[in-house]
């Protein structure tokens, strides 16, 4: 075994000598800024003033400091510590630029305050004026701090560090610091970040064209004019209007994959979509597994194409509709079920409304080829009419099952009429079964 990597403390010295300054001064800079100009509005609701002030949540709010320093040098990784710094200095940046951008100070009077707590105030008001408004940035900070003791921290210790950290997000308002639009626009920097700086290793590739490359700008560029069209109903509309701003992200996001990106978008491992991709694209997601269940529920969820296989939607929850025993699972927008990743299980991740690649292809009967002897297997997409059945149909091919492509495909549309193969599917199909050697491609069905 190689020796353990060491834990860095220099390095760590060296990210907190660059931050904190950068910190202090891009933020004190903001403030100035936004103190010379002659109007500063707000925005805020009305319910709002029913937030109560409590002088004593300073303190869990000015630890927030001790905690950003503490948690470089907790990190027991370079290439941990190094993206914990690079998204300290994203989420400080973003936040500055939107300071100035769009700057915003806060609207009610804090009422006076002494002793201790009133100290502190003291000190805080020393840098923090009234401004630097959305996105919060301690709420952004407050996140990526809170990720990185979440993962060392263990038992009693790591209860008492989520008790505490949502006190300091919690503090952010009761302190009078930010109004509730802030908090919200900081809490999404912290997600848009974390989705952008993943833990585990990730590349913003462009997928090779691929042969339906028309047919994915199209659905690009629907998803495009999607994001555009609740982006600016979110500026038309205000208020409670502006969490369109949510779904033009995702859509956007969700557009980017057709457009270059592909299924990398879902940030997919193990079956699971990251937590910071899955809170991203939570409004497209909603939107795809109700449209799963609306065009499904006239007929049976699963269907069986040969003993032991078979074909339907993305399963639910246990309880819910009969489980699967083993699962090939073809979904790049949905992560599977614990119970469903807990049995025999592999994902090949594909993107919906998309014809795969002859290597995407190949994978997902290679996945399905290992499965099959495990005992009964289901082969899903979302809703289990077009993905899910066109590597249903290059399996039969490969194992001999299907003479033809046309012979293949009429067994899975026996089994789930309402499979929708288009001619590039059959075209995929063609090709695929040209590169099989001679004996499976001329093997009658049984």
């Amino acid at each position: 075994m190689p020796p353990a990597e060491r834990r860095p403390w220099l390095r760590a010295a060296g990210w907190l000598a660059l931050l904190g300054p950068f910190f202090f001064l891009s933020y004190g800079f903001a403030n100035w800024w936004t103190g010379q100009l002659p109007h500063v509005g707000s925005v805020v609701f009305g319910w709002e003033r029913h937030i109560p002030f409590w002088d004593w949540t300073i303190l869990p709010y000015m630890s927030l400091d001790a905690f950003y320093a503490g948690s470089l040098f907790l990190c027991a990784t370079r290439a941990e510590l190094d993206t914990h710094a690079r998204r300290l200095l994203a989420a400080s940046i973003i936040s500055v630029t939107g300071f100035l951008l769009f700057p915003l100070q806060f609207s009610f009077v804090r009422p006076a305050t002494s002793g201790f707590n009133g100290a502190l105030f003291d000190i805080l008001m020393g840098f923090d004026k009234p401004f630097n408004q959305a996105p919060s940035l301690h709420i952004s900070l407050v996140l990526l701090v809170w990720l990185v003791f979440a993962r060392h921290l263990r038992g009693v210790a790591r209860w008492l560090a989520h008790g505490w950290f949502g006190l300091i997000a919690l503090s952010v308002f009761t302190t009078y610091q930010h109004h509730f639009i802030d908090g919200v626009a900081g809490a999404a920097v912290g997600v848009v970040i974390v989705y952008l700086l993943p833990d585990a290793p990730h590349r913003w590739r462009r997928v090779p064209a691929p042969a339906d490359a028309p047919w994915r700008r199209r659905v690009a560029a629907g998803y495009l004019l999607g994001a555009a069209l609740s982006l600016a109903g979110a500026v038309a509309l205000g208020g409670w209007a502006w969490l369109l701003l949510w779904l033009a992200a995702a859509l956007l996001v969700v557009g980017l994959g057709y457009a270059r990106f592909g299924v990398a978008v879902f940030q997919k491992q193990q079956g699971r979509l990251s937590w910071a991709a899955a809170g991203l694209l939570w409004p497209y997601r909603v939107g795809a597994w109700w449209s799963s269940r609306w065009f499904t529920r006239h007929g049976a969820p699963h269907a069986e194409v040969r003993p032991g296989l078979w074909l339907g939607r993305a399963p639910g929850r246990a309880g819910r509709e009969p489980q699967p025993g083993a699962v090939l699972d073809l979904t790049a927008e949905f992560s599977a079920p614990v119970a469903v990743r807990r049995g025999p299980y592999r994902n090949v991740p594909l993107l919906d409304l998309t014809v795969p690649a002859p290597a995407e292809l190949a994978r997902a009967v290679a996945a399905l080829d290992e499965l099959y002897p495990t005992g009964p297997v289901l082969v899903h997409c979302a809703l289990g009419y077009s993905r899910a059945a066109v590597v249903v149909a290059a399996w039969l091919l490969h194992r001999g099952l299907a003479a033809t492509p046309a012979a293949a495909v009429a067994q899975v549309r026996a089994a789930r009429p309402r499979v929708v193969l288009s001619g590039a599917h059959r075209r995929v199909l063609a090709d695929y079964a040209a590169t099989l050697p001679r004996l499976q491609a001329v093997a009658c069905a049984s």
